[in-house]
Order: structure tokens, then C-alpha cells, then sequence
């Protein structure tokens, strides 16, 4: 070979490594956070998101994206979506692992945080698959308020078998499901829909009308937002009715998105599709958002997943990249950057599984915890998340520019998660929302703050600062929107406080509070305090 095209100081593929006993702050949350017993399954599933072979299936499942055929050969309707056969082996793998639902087939302590560190290796490597995935997951307490449909899907919502044919519910020992909220006239205004279900008398409603937005369209189910006499209702509605018949389920066009491109959305045509009420008719809202709740969280881990694979390929490059005289990861400059994205993934990680470890519990504190707590660091974590994958790809230079290295994927990716259910404005008034009908979930969120007081002074003070504009907030309720954003803020770095100093280590910990509470607070990657142990975060990524 001609010695021009020799190969050198280019960083090696990061592959074969295992992504859980690599992560020490997932691996130290779940343990914090008793979910110990689940660290062989954990590290076996870390061994598989690794390997080469899984990471070319998910570089395969983007770049050979889901096809749409809304007619066979002869004309026939069929609304079938194709996946290249990568997207089903990573759909497969997660759900044998469980990452869809394995909290509740199974639960104990820790069962959530479990499950919650599941599901955020395999989006890690691969996020498109996360969307059913999750979907699935949060289905299950919607369901729960339907017994009758409880006890036909939820074995095999729990199964751990992956079965994409599309058949009847009886002729399949498992099920994805999926959910249809929003139309073209409403978005995260669902009150606004104009699908209708009427009554068929036999224990079953038709359902005529459009969504907007669909993703999963091959799930084998989902829940569905439409009027009735009563008012807004929930369905669960079959692509494959009882006895094989094909639901009325007509897909008009998959999105052509930004990212996520694995997984299909889609516009969808309801033309009374047989669905079957679940909850109360008239309580649609109060129905799905047990689902909505969960999907949110979710949206928190997935955005986490993706921190976490950006900081560490940007390590990995520059500790094998040499440039003026040593690796890059030795240059001053990179290694406050390098830092800093870590302290950001720690953050997001140690929050993350905080919150999953309050879904493991009914008592009213943890309830009341979570309902606040999901909200503001899903508009937090998520918003954090395009700025921090951006400032990772740019530590891999041109290579990270490139569709041949995952960064360019994961930073098109990130924005989803701000999006998904409710983007900044819509979370930060249901932040609002919480604080005026729950007041228990403020207290609980303040509790929670209240345990890290005493450590550091820059904590303290801040606390002092959000009590205040959360009286402020709470006082003036006709201002409340202008300043909602502000007050989400304080919160959500308020909780990353209180779970790392009371949690973590103590250089992460003390980072944080230097770097994103203290006098020289900066939100702007590699800006970091002087005097911080930086080595000990770099060790960490």
C-alpha cells in the first residue's frame, strides 16, 4: 500500500468494551438505589450493547430506515411498515432483557431503577427501539384501570419474547404497544380533537378521524384519544382485531425526522376502527396521562443514554488522539471539557435513577415526589441534552461530523427527547399545574432539597434563591407563565444538587456545586472553576 494512505494517530473503534462496568456512576446509583441484585444482568446486558456486531446493527437500523406500503401488489390496503432486519434483532435483544416492562412482571425494590438502567444501555447504543420500548413499559398502568383488557394484554405486554408479525391478539404470546394523542389542529392541545368514537352497542366504539403523530406504527396496539358524548376518552385500540380481521388502522405517510430515523412515525387514518374504552369516558386525560407520566421519565432516561454515550466516545477519541505533543486529553483545554460533559452525564445519570427509584415505592412521599420531580428534570435533562452531544461531537473534530461515527446520530437524536411529551413550554407549565392542585409534590421536591442543606454554601444559597421564587411563583399566579422557565431551572439544578452532594462522590458533588450553582457558575461546556479535581472526573467517562 502506498505509504500515503498509512493510518496513524486515529483513535481505535470503541467497541468490545462492556457499557455498564464502564459507567461507574450508573453502576454506583444502581447499587445506591437497591438494585444491586440486578448487576449480573446489568453487565451481561453492558457485554452485549458493546459489541461490535450490536453497534453495526444499530448503525444498519438508521441508515436502512423503515419503508412504508400502504398497498400489495394486487391493491390490496395493507399499511405495513418494513425494517431492515437490524431493527428487529435490537427490538428482540431489549426485550429479552426485559427493558420494556421487567418492573412490572417482576417487581421488588428496585425493580424500577432496574429496569430504568436496562432500558438506558440499550438506548445508549441504540435509541430508535427505545420509543416501543418505552411506550410498553407506560402502558401498563393505564391498563390497569381496564381489568377486562388488563387480563387479555398484559401477559403479553410482560413477555419477554419479541414477535413482530402482525396476528390476533389470541394467536400472539407477546405485544408492543404504541399511543395516538395528538392531530394536526391540537398538538399538546389533545382537548382540541376532533376524532370521534361512536357507541357500537356490543361493547366496542368506532373511531373516524386523523393523527398527527404515531410512532410504533407496527406495535400491535395502542391507546388512542377520542370524543364521545361523555367527553374526551381513552381506547385501546388492536391493529389485528379477535379472530385475525385487520383493524381499520390506515398509515398515510411516515415523517421524514431530524433523527430518531430508526423508528417509524407516522400519520394516521381512523375510519371506524373498532377500539374498546379503557377508564371512564369522558376521563381520557386522567386515563393516559398514567402513561404519559411514565413515557416522561423515560424521555429522561433516553436523553441520560445519550449523555452518556456522547462523553464517553469524545473520551475515548481523545485519549487516543495525539495533538502538539500529547493526547488530547492532556491538553488543559480538553480536559475541562471532558470534564465537564462528565459532570453533566453524572448529573443527569445519579438524577435519573433517583426518580426511578421513586417509582418503586406508593408511598404518598414518593408519590408526590415524582410528580413534580419527573417534570422538571424532563425539561431540564432533555433540553441539556442537543448542547451537550453538540459539544462532544466537536471534540472528535471532522470525524465527529461525520455519519461513519455515532456523535452525528446522537446529536440529531437528542432534540426528540425535549419534544416528546410536551416540549419546554408545555413541561414548564405543568410544573406550574402541580403546584397549584398538588401542593404535596412542592413540599416533597423541597424535602428533598432540605437533605443536602449544610455542605456547601453556593447549595444553600441557591436553595434560598429558588424557595424564593417558588413563594414568588406561587403568590402571583397571573405572572406564573412568564417566569416558569426560570423556576424550572432552579429547580431541576436544585435536585442535581441535593442527589450528587448526598449521593455521589465527593469531587462530583463538589464540581457540580462549583460549576453550575457557585459564583462562577457556567452552563457553558469546559468554563469550569479553577481549583476542581478534573482528573477524577475525566477518570470517570
Amino acid at each position: 500500500m502506498s505509504t500515503t494512505h498509512e493510518v496513524v494517530n486515529q483513535a481505535p473503534p470503541r467497541e468490545g468494551l462492556n457499557e455498564y462496568l464502564t459507567n461507574p456512576a450508573l453502576t454506583e446509583a444502581v447499587k445506591r438505589f437497591d438494585a444491586q441484585w440486578a448487576a449480573d444482568g446489568l453487565t451481561e446486558v453492558g457485554a452485549l450493547v458493546g459489541r461490535p456486531d450490536f453497534q453495526h446493527d444499530a448503525e444498519l437500523a438508521h441508515t436502512q430506515p423503515p419503508r412504508l406500503s400502504t398497498h400489495d401488489r394486487w391493491g390490496n390496503r395493507v399499511d405495513t411498515v418494513e425494517y431492515h432486519p437490524a431493527y428487529h434483532r435490537i427490538l428482540g435483544a431489549a426485550v429479552e432483557h426485559g427493558a420494556h416492562t421487567s418492573c412490572w412482571a417482576d417487581p421488588r425494590p428496585g425493580a424500577h431503577v432496574a429496569r430504568a438502567a436496562t432500558f438506558m444501555l440499550f438506548a445508549q447504543v441504540e435509541p430508535g427501539h427505545a420509543c416501543p420500548m418505552s411506550m410498553t413499559h407506560a402502558v401498563v398502568p393505564s391498563l390497569r384501570l381496564a381489568p377486562e383488557l388488563a387480563e387479555q394484554w398484559l401477559p403479553r405486554v410482560y413477555a419477554r419474547g419479541y414477535d413482530p408479525a402482525p396476528r390476533a391478539p389470541e394467536a400472539k404470546a407477546s405485544a408492543l404497544f404504541g399511543m395516538a394523542m395528538t392531530e394536526k389542529q391540537g398538538g399538546s392541545d389533545v382537548r382540541a380533537n376532533t376524532t370521534r368514537a361512536a357507541d357500537a352497542g356490543d361493547g366496542t366504539y368506532l373511531l373516524t378521524g386523523h393523527k398527527w403523530f404515531c410512532s410504533a406504527p407496527q406495535s400491535d396496539a395502542f391507546l388512542v384519544l377520542a370524543q364521545t358524548a361523555g367527553g374526551l376518552s381513552c381506547f385501546l385500540v388492536p391493529r389485528v382485531l379477535p379472530g385475525g380481521q385487520a383493524n381499520v388502522f390506515r398509515i398515510q405517510r411516515l415523517k421524514d425526522k431530524l433523527g430518531n430515523r430508526s423508528n417509524a412515525s407516522a400519520e394516521i387514518e381512523l375510519d371506524r376502527t373498532v377500539g374498546r374504552l379503557v377508564g371512564e369516558e369522558g376521563r381520557g386525560v386522567r386515563t393516559i396521562i398514567e402513561m404519559v407520566a411514565q413515557t416522561r421519565l423515560d424521555c429522561v432516561l433516553g436523553s441520560t443514554a445519550g449523555m452518556r454515550q456522547a462523553v464517553a466516545e469524545a473520551a475515548w477519541h481523545t485519549r487516543h488522539r495525539g495533538a502538539f505533543g500529547t493526547l488530547l486529553v492532556d491538553q488543559p483545554a480538553m480536559t475541562a471539557v471532558i470534564a465537564d460533559l462528565q459532570l453533566e452525564a453524572e448529573a443527569a445519570t445519579w438524577t435519573a435513577i433517583r426518580l426511578a427509584a421513586a417509582y418503586d415505592t406508593e408511598d404518598a412521599e414518593s408519590v408526590a415526589f415524582r410528580r413534580l420531580a419527573t417534570a422538571v428534570a424532563k425539561y431540564w435533562v432533555c433540553k441539556r441534552g442537543p448542547h451537550h452531544a453538540y459539544e462532544a461531537l466537536e471534540c472528535l473534530g471532522g470525524n465527529g461530523y461525520t455519519e461513519a461515527f455515532p456523535l452525528a446520530r446522537r446529536y440529531r437524536e437528542q432534540p426528540v427527547m425535549a419534544i416528546w411529551e410536551g416540549s419546554g413550554n408545555v413541561i414548564a407549565l405543568d410544573v406550574l399545574r402541580a403546584m397549584a392542585r398538588e401542593p404535596e409534590s412542592v413540599e416533597a421536591v423541597d424535602r428533598e432539597l432540605a437533605s443536602a442543606l449544610g455542605v456547601h454554601p453556593a447549595y444553600d444559597a441557591h436553595i434560598a434563591t429558588t424557595r424564593t421564587l417558588l413563594g414568588r411563583t406561587m403568590a402571583q399566579p397571573d405572572r406564573a407563565p412568564a417566569q416558569a422557565r426560570r423556576l424550572v431551572e432552579a429547580l431541576a439544578l436544585a435536585l442535581q444538587g441535593a442527589v450528587l452532594i448526598r449521593e455521589a462522590p465527593a469531587a462530583v458533588g463538589d464540581a457540580f456545586v462549583a460549576a453550575r450553582l457557585g459564583a462562577d457558575r457556567s452552563l457553558e461546556y469546559g468554563a469550569l472553576a479553577p481549583g476542581l479535581d478534573l482528573a477524577s472526573l475525566v477518570s470517570r467517562a
